[in-house]
């Protein structure tokens, strides 16, 4: 702060934003950021208010499409937002539910028993970002419209006319503000698909439409079988351990518990939580609870019934774990959560629910099923064997100094600092590369790490498979901080043991390069997860184009097609001259430092994983064995490609 600025801090200093100002000002306080997961959280707000009406017993139908303009559409065929005037604001309750912040239904305990928008701020913050909102309520008979842009009111409420016979509901129309997002955003048809899939599990027997205009196509998501027919979904492909899923139900004083479950022959488990239907990707009291009484019964059961042995090796909580597919819902009247974007669950009674509810059930079904029970804890009996075997393997790929270790012979070039925070670690497709990059790196802060070739795709593979392999095995050794089980579980992997905090993967900018990339963040995505939840692992860009301008050969780097076709415009009639990178090996030591190392100039992106249940399903998409969601995803994707031609 400047002296001036200091000296003159009095009441002019001080500025009030009004209405939704703040909204437009600071969109991270209430979506989470202005990326691809705050993009689509406007799209979850919206359908939350459908869904609401749903649970309420209103709405048996929710339909969304997506339009090519890139806006997108919420009907649903609930009461319709009410359209009379509020005494003291003056205005019709639908233009208040939109342009003021802390406004709606879910305050007054007999509009709804049950709401995921406890705040009131959904469907404000959704006008306040987006470009346009059309509100159409079908109510009394009557058709009305209000208009909005930038949460200002643009056109007053209105009569259209006649309703539609027997068509009641609320259609709202939006499309997010490029001012906010940037010009470059569009919802993903796969990620609405992934949330109106949990819907129509987590609400049985609600229909819910997704028509995508842009590829013409239309579905519809509709499931009797509740949060059991999730879990099996959830499981993709994986071989089941029995037929079918289990169905723990229960109703703790005002929480209602549901938990679907089935155990796999995979490795991988997988656990969504949800509250009154809003994904809690960040887990909460609920999911604790479930941690714990799953645990109990189990350990309590295999007690009982003589399965534990003297001589064996006792499973621990993620040996129990492996291989589960799981989903806890709960309904609660007041739930509390952290931050807007209701990431985590905080109410103590419904941890409390969730345990008594499922140490109950589930020690029932085990007493009840004792073949089931036995092969439930023989595998988590084995997986506790291939976690010893595991321990063992670790210990062969960890070490003090990484230059010690017979996995790295010649590959690893360290950097000479001693401090995590300021140590880089680039991890390299190939030797010519690697070369460059060795040569270029400031030897003080940077090390490089060579890799030769694909590495294994390690959607599929257990642990023990992993390790066998040269490539992962130096990256194991040279960050240092172990490995974990499937998933990355923090008691398999010390994070205090990380040698860099900053993980770089530098892959050419082509198709191989981006398998590579992409093979590179399913290892760390399933064995280091921690590295990326603490915001350890960055991906290089490297620039696809030098352009040397002019007599002097002025040098600009430019990082894809459009950047090139902006600069040709801008350069006019020079002279010009254009280098196209098709991989790292063609650049210089210099040119790699100016472009993609030095700090001062680079560009990274920082890995993030802030829906998970996202993210597992585009990894096992793009992973996994099953072609045809890897065709669909190629099909919508296509337009974003850029390939050599």
């Amino acid at each position: 702060m400047s002296a001036d600025i200091a000296a003159n801090y009095d009441a002019s200093a001080i500025k009030v934003l009004k209405g939704l100002e703040g909204v437009r000002h600071r969109p991270a306080m209430y979506i989470g950021g202005t990326q691809a997961d705050g993009y689509h959280h406007l799209f979850k707000e919206i359908l939350d208010n459908a869904v609401d009406e749903a649970l309420a017993g209103f709405a048996t139908e929710i339909i969304t499409t997506l339009h090519p303009d890139g806006s997108l559409t919420v009907e649903d065929n609930g009461r319709g937002i009410p359209v009379d005037l509020m005494p003291e604001e003056q205005k019709p309750a639908v233009e208040v539910i939109y342009t003021v912040l802390h406004a709606g239904g879910k305050f007054e305990e007999g509009a709804y028993k049950v709401s995921g928008g406890l705040h009131g701020v959904g469907a404000s913050v959704v006008n306040a970002l987006s470009e346009f909102t059309v509100v159409e309520v079908f109510r009394g008979g009557q058709h009305y419209r209000i208009e909005f842009s930038r949460g200002e009111v643009t056109q007053p409420l209105r009569v259209v006319g006649p309703a539609p016979k027997g068509k009641r509901g609320t259609r709202v129309t939006f499309r997010p503000d490029p001012q906010i997002f940037g010009p470059d955003q569009r919802f993903e048809a796969s990620r609405l698909r992934v949330r109106l899939r949990e819907v129509s599990f987590l609400v049985a027997g609600l229909r819910l439409v997704f028509k995508d205009e842009l590829h013409q196509k239309e579905e519809v998501f509709f499931d009797k079988g509740g949060v059991g027919s999730f879990a099996r979904y959830q499981a993709g492909g994986e071989e089941l351990l029995y037929d079918k899923p289990v169905l723990l139900q229960g109703q703790v004083d005002a929480v209602s518990v549901e938990v679907g479950l089935v155990h796999t022959k995979g490795y991988t488990p997988i656990l969504s939580s949800f509250a009154n239907m809003i994904p809690t990707v960040d887990g909460g009291t609920h999911v604790s609870g479930f941690r714990n009484a799953y645990t109990r019964a189990l350990n309590a059961y295999a007690r009982r019934a003589g399965l534990l042995r003297e001589k064996d090796i006792e499973p621990s909580g993620e040996d129990l774990l492996e291989g589960l597919s799981c989903v806890v819902s709960v309904k609660i009247p007041q739930p509390q959560f952290e931050g807007q974007t209701k990431g985590k669950l905080l109410n103590p009674e419904a941890g409390t629910a969730v345990s008594r509810v499922v140490y109950e059930k589930f020690s029932e079904f085990l007493e009840e099923n004792p073949r089931i029970a036995r092969l439930i804890y023989e595998k988590a009996q084995r997986a506790a064997q291939a976690r010893e075997a595991a321990r063992k393997a670790r210990e062969l790929v960890r070490r003090a100094n990484p230059l010690e270790s017979d996995d790295l012979p010649g590959k690893l070039a360290d950097c000479q600092s001693e401090d995590p925070a300021e140590s880089e670690l680039f991890i390299v497709e190939g030797d010519s590369a690697g070369g460059s990059a060795k040569s270029g790196r400031d030897r003080r802060f940077q090390a490089i790490l060579p890799l030769r070739g694909k590495i294994l795709n390690v959607e599929k593979a257990g642990l023990n498979k992993a390790l066998k392999n040269a490539e992962l095995r130096a990256m194991v050794a040279a960050i240092g901080a172990g490995i974990g089980g499937k998933d990355g579980e923090e008691a398999h992997f010390n994070l205090e043991d990380l040698r860099y905090h900053k993980i770089i993967i530098m892959t050419d900018a082509d198709v191989d390069g981006s398998h590579i990339r992409t093979l590179l963040l399913t290892f760390f995505y399933r064995y280091m997860r921690p590295i990326i939840e603490h915001g350890h692992l960055y991906i290089a860009q490297p620039p696809l184009y030098a352009l040397r301008v002019g007599k002097g050969k002025e040098v600009r780097y430019l990082y894809d097609d459009e950047a090139l076709r902006k600069a040709l415009a801008e350069i006019g009639d020079k002279p010009y001259e254009i280098q196209r990178f098709k991989g790292l090996g063609e650049m210089n030591a210099e040119q790699l430092w100016e472009t993609t190392m030095d700090p001062a100039r680079r560009v990274l992106k920082k890995v993030d994983m802030r829906d998970a249940a996202y993210a597992a399903q585009i990894f096992d998409e793009l992973m996994g064995t099953d072609v045809q969601p890897r065709r669909e995803f190629i099909e919508e994707n296509a337009r974003f490609a850029q390939l050599d031609v």
